[in-house]
């Protein structure tokens, strides 16, 4: 709806809100649930078994219970509706959350290839038959645990943080596993440093990919997926339209992308065409919630020294 602002503005609002995303609240708890058994098994085995590898892994482990833990309650936060504090809820902590996931990735990667340097110089003996089968389950646990998020990751940065999260520590045990069977074949104990290395270059390559977008949210750049250009485009185009200025997009979270715009149409804009206008962006860009400011006076406000070069 346009209504008059002195003498040449004119305001128009336009709300909109996607449907909830599939609920993954389950795969959370499935998931933490396997992870925290699976820790307890590998202290338990480990202590009785005399194995530092399986007490250390466990604490690696227990890392990835706390990603989840995290990812979850940014989820579940990000639900929450807008209170008179947070008027936009608390749908942010969900990047922050992935961003978070991203930087504990990169701390366990530092740890993995220190190991592998650590025991290129200086090779130990692998472990034999008992650490592999406790591979084996970690890796059918991780892998899990990483396809009950993988429907997600794709529309979800949050998700996309407890799948790779998950997937990475699969893809460590399969190492784990693969490594033990050929070095119990042919003796070669710098298999396991080598192998640990390869793994590392693989997961830094995905994780690099998360900090990045997770970085850019917390920092309101343009959403992954959406071109500044073609929006502008796009609202150029609208009959009527005399200029565009002031055209923000930016994540309200991991998954809901809010644009703001002033629009100079001087002869208005009706609710109908305004109403259009919001299920035109949403369909197009994916923007969930819009805001437009109808200026019906051919002389720009005052707000462009704002505007994007």
């Amino acid at each position: 709806m346009a209504h008059e602002h002195g003498h040449t503005h004119g305001h128009a609002h336009s709300h909109g809100h996607t449907h909830a995303p599939a609920d993954f609240g389950r795969a959370f708890l499935i998931g933490i649930g396997l992870n925290t058994i699976f820790v307890v098994f590998e202290i338990v085995y480990g202590t009785l078994a005399k194995s530092l590898a399986l007490v250390a892994d466990a604490g690696h482990n227990a890392s990835d219970v706390l990603g989840l833990l995290l990812a979850w309650g940014a989820y579940l936060a990000a639900k929450r509706r807008p209170s008179q504090k947070h008027t936009y809820g608390l749908r942010r902590s969900s990047i922050l959350a992935s961003l978070t996931n991203a930087v504990l990735l990169l701390i366990a990667l530092g740890a993995i290839i220190w190991e592998a340097i650590q025991r290129f110089s200086n090779p130990a003996p692998v472990v034999g038959g008992t650490v592999i089968w406790v591979a084996l389950l970690g890796m059918a646990i991780n892998g899990i645990t990483a396809y009950l998020f993988a429907s997600g990751r794709k529309g979800d940065l949050n998700l996309r943080g407890a799948f790779q999260h998950m997937f990475a520590d699969a893809l460590v045990s399969a190492g784990v596993v693969v490594t033990g069977v050929l070095i119990v074949f042919t003796g070669w104990d710098w298999l396991d440093p080598l192998v640990s290395l390869l793994l590392a270059a693989v997961i830094l390559y995905g994780t690099w990919g998360l900090l990045r977008e997770s970085l850019d949210l917390a920092l309101d750049a343009v959403p992954e997926g959406v071109n500044l250009k073609e929006v502008r485009a796009f609202l150029v185009d609208q009959p009527g339209v005399f200029g565009v200025h002031d055209l923000h997009v930016w994540g309200m979270s991991t998954t809901e992308t809010a644009l703001t715009v002033h629009l100079v149409v001087p002869d208005g804009l009706s609710d109908e065409r305004l109403q259009h206008l919001r299920h035109e962006l949403h369909e197009h860009f994916g923007v969930e919630h819009a805001t437009v400011q109808i200026e019906q006076g051919r002389v720009p406000c005052d707000l462009l020294s704002d505007e994007v070069v």
